[in-house]
């Protein structure tokens, strides 16, 4: 069975871009860029004479360019804040309540017992 070329692909997934396609997205940015900068110091050659201004102004454009090409370039892949977390986080467990406190009214149950101390101690 042939694909079309027509389909629509859709992503069921949370999951990232190939690395393969994150890096060729960047390089094809890169290569647009040097591009313009290509053409800026060319125009900056040709309109010296001409016209400074422009001149100057597609000079300096053609000096910061690749600067700003290298940055976007070498940003990495997109932030996953856009996907789904992996995390699972730990479910919260209640505190244990204390035991209610007795009034003055009941003698508490560890008062009619011997207390610890005259409790007689077991040796292992």
């Amino acid at each position: 069975m042939r694909k079309k070329k027509d389909t629509e692909v859709f992503r069921i997934t949370g999951a990232r871009p190939a690395l393969a396609d994150d890096v060729r997205g960047r390089q094809r940015r890169y290569v647009i860029s040097m591009s313009v900068r290509t053409v800026a110091v060319i125009l900056a050659a040709v309109l010296w004479n001409v016209e400074r201004h422009v001149a100057i102004v597609a000079l300096a454009l053609g000096l910061l360019l690749p600067y700003i090409a290298v940055v976007i370039a070498n940003g990495g892949r997109e932030s996953a804040s856009s996907l789904p977390s992996a995390h699972i986080p730990t479910p919260v467990r209640p505190a244990l309540e204390s035991a209610p406190r007795p009034t003055a009214e009941e003698p508490a149950a560890e008062e009619s017992g011997p207390s610890r101390e005259e409790q007689p101690h077991e040796r292992s």
